[in-house]
């Protein structure tokens, strides 16, 4: 079984493929090892990955899986992600259209000890999307401590607070990149999928 520090150490062995290129997002938070994607499709979907509270980690695979049978010339397919969950790790093939069915894959996937999975970037909730987009744009800095204390204690004392309210207390940093690092973190926490973020959009401590 391949574990997901192995298949990571061996992705890091060589330069990736051609198709892979540097696109955004390039500064995330639970990206291990080089952000490069084989298209728009997968970096928007990187987004969704780092909003994902149920997913600890994730990396750009760029070594394709290798149908291993006795063929002479073995079918090979490249996935995006190796995704990292508490309760399983995927191997993520994302689609710009309604995924093909390559039956060889699951298995493969399974002798490296992944489950896999395929992915239409098209049903993802587009309002979740363009919010993870506008978040992960300020991924790569913390907050700063003062600030953190000051909105976190906001949010003890009133159980909840806008945007806007979060917004006026930072006073060491920049007011968006502070309260969108502390979502990215996990510190607190926004409704993603019935609206864009707005002034209004309600804050609440994260749940634990």
């Amino acid at each position: 079984m391949m574990t997901f520090t192995a298949l990571a150490a061996g992705d890091e062995a060589c330069d990736p493929p051609r198709p892979y290129k540097s696109r955004f997002p390039s500064a995330t938070t639970k990206c291990i090892g080089r952000a490069v994607y084989r298209s728009k499709e997968a970096g928007d979907y990187a987004c969704i990955l780092e909003l994902d509270p149920e997913v600890l980690c994730w990396r750009c695979v760029t070594q394709p899986l290798v149908n291993d049978s006795a063929a002479r010339k073995p079918r090979h397919r490249h996935v995006d992600f190796a995704v990292q969950t508490a309760d399983e790790s995927l191997l993520v093939d994302v689609w710009r259209g309604a995924p093909e069915v390559i039956a060889w894959m699951p298995s493969v996937a399974e002798r490296l000890g992944y489950r896999y999975q395929a992915i239409s970037i098209s049903e993802v909730n587009p309002i979740r999307l363009q919010n993870a987009r506008d978040l992960v744009r300020y991924a790569g800095r913390d907050a700063a401590l003062g600030d953190r204390i000051r909105i976190l204690a906001g949010l003890d004392e009133m159980g909840s607070l806008s945007l806007a309210e979060c917004l006026g207390v930072v006073r060491e940093d920049a007011p968006m990149r502070t309260v969108a690092s502390m979502i990215l973190k996990g510190h607190i926490e926004v409704d993603l999928d019935e609206a864009l973020l707005a002034p209004d959009t309600v804050v609440r401590r994260a749940k634990s």
